[in-house]
C-alpha cells in the first residue's frame, strides 16, 4: 500500500469511528435530556457550563452555541473555580458538568462546592458509575465504545459526542422557546451571517441610479438612459411612476440581431413586460435567490406596483451576501 493510500485510509477509518460514535448517541436520549431542557427552560439564571482538559474546550463552545440561540450561559473552568471563580455561579443559575470519566480530581472537588450551593446540577458524563454521574441530579449519557485514536486514549470520539449532545440541548431549547430569525439576527448581527439575516433590499438599492423612461420615449434617448445610468437596463414606467416594464442592454443586442434599428422604435415596443421584481422591503438575500433561480443579474426594486430602483448581483458582492 502506498503512503497516501495509508493516510487516506487512516483517516477515513476515524471518521468512520466518529461517525458510528454520534449515531450510537441517538439510543443514549432519554427522560433526562428531557429533564435536562426542562431545567434549563425554567432556570431564571443563566446556565454555568464547566469542565476539565478537552472536556473544559467543548464546554466552551457549548456556551457559544447556547448564548447565541437565546440561552443564557457562561463558561467556569473546573480548575479555575477552586481558586476564585465559583463566584460566578448565582443562587437561580442551573449547573452543567462535562467529563468523559467523572472522575477527575478537579470535577470531584468542583461537586463539593456545587452540591453546597444547591443548584440544579446536569452531568454530561461518558461513565454511569462515576462520581459525577452519582451526584448530578440529571445525568446526559455520552457514553462511548472507544476513542477514534489507535491507542483508544486521545479524546475523538469522547469530545466529538459531547459536541454533538450540546447541540441537540441547545437546539432544542431554541426551538422550544421559539427563536427566530429575528431573534438570530438580534444576536449575530455583524458579518456576512448577520447581513443574510437582517440586511433589507431598501437598504442597497438607494445607492443605485434610477435609471428610467416613458413608453414613449424613443431608441436613441432609451440607450442614452442605460448608458449613462451604467445598471445595463431602465425601468419603462408611466406618468405616474408605476412599473409598465425593462429594457436591458441585452434586449438591444438581440434586437440589433434580429432587425436592426427601425425609425420610430419607442421603448414600449421593445420592453420586457412583467419583469422579475423584489418589493423595497424583502431581505437582501432573497433578492439573491431570486437571481439564481431565474438566472439573471438584476431586479427591479419596487412597492407594489411603484418603481424604486434596481438591484444588481454587485452590490450584493459588495455587501458580503455572496
Amino acid at each position: 500500500m502506498s503512503r497516501a493510500k495509508n493516510i487516506i485510509g487512516i483517516a477515513k477509518d476515524i471518521i468512520q469511528k466518529e461517525a458510528a460514535a454520534v449515531a450510537a448517541l441517538e439510543q443514549l436520549l432519554d427522560g433526562q435530556f428531557e429533564k435536562a431542557v426542562e431545567a434549563i427552560l425554567s432556570c431564571k439564571g443563566r446556565v454555568v457550563v464547566s469542565g476539565i482538559g478537552k472536556s473544559a474546550i467543548v464546554a466552551q463552545k457549548i456556551v457559544a452555541t447556547f448564548n447565541s440561540t437565546g440561552t443564557p450561559a457562561v463558561f467556569l473552568h473546573a480548575a479555575d473555580a477552586i481558586h476564585g471563580d465559583l463566584g460566578m455561579v448565582q443562587e437561580q443559575d442551573v449547573v452543567m458538568i462535562l467529563s468523559k470519566s467523572g472522575e477527575s480530581p478537579e470535577i470531584k472537588m468542583l461537586l463539593s462546592f456545587i452540591r453546597g450551593f444547591g443548584n440544579p446540577l446536569i452531568g454530561m458524563v461518558g461513565n454511569l458509575q462515576s462520581v459525577l454521574a452519582k451526584q448530578s441530579d440529571i445525568v446526559l449519557n455520552t457514553t462511548i465504545d472507544q476513542e477514534a485514536c489507535m491507542n483508544n486514549l486521545a479524546p475523538t470520539s469522547s469530545t466529538t459526542v459531547q459536541m454533538v449532545m450540546g447541540d441537540a440541548l441547545a437546539i432544542t431549547l431554541m426551538e422550544m422557546r421559539g427563536f427566530g430569525t429575528d431573534d438570530f439576527a438580534r444576536f449575530h448581527p455583524g458579518g456576512t451571517l448577520g447581513k443574510k439575516l437582517y440586511l433589507r433590499v431598501q437598504d442597497v438599492y438607494v445607492h443605485n441610479e434610477r435609471p428610467r423612461v416613458a413608453g414613449d420615449t424613443a431608441l436613441r434617448e432609451v440607450i442614452i438612459e442605460i448608458t449613462s445610468k451604467r445598471l445595463g437596463a431602465t425601468a419603462v414606467t408611466d406618468e405616474e411612476g408605476m412599473l409598465l416594464g425593462i429594457i436591458t442592454d441585452g434586449d438591444l443586442r438581440r434586437l440589433l440581431e434580429k432587425e436592426g434599428i427601425r425609425t420610430g422604435l419607442q421603448a414600449a415596443d421593445i420592453m420586457t413586460v412583467s419583469p422579475k421584481t423584489v418589493e423595497a422591503d424583502a431581505l437582501a438575500v432573497e433578492a439573491l435567490d431570486l437571481m439564481r433561480t431565474h438566472d439573471i443579474t438584476r431586479l427591479v426594486v419596487t412597492n407594489g406596483r411603484r418603481y424604486l430602483g434596481f438591484i444588481d448581483l454587485n452590490n450584493l458582492i459588495r455587501e458580503g451576501i455572496i
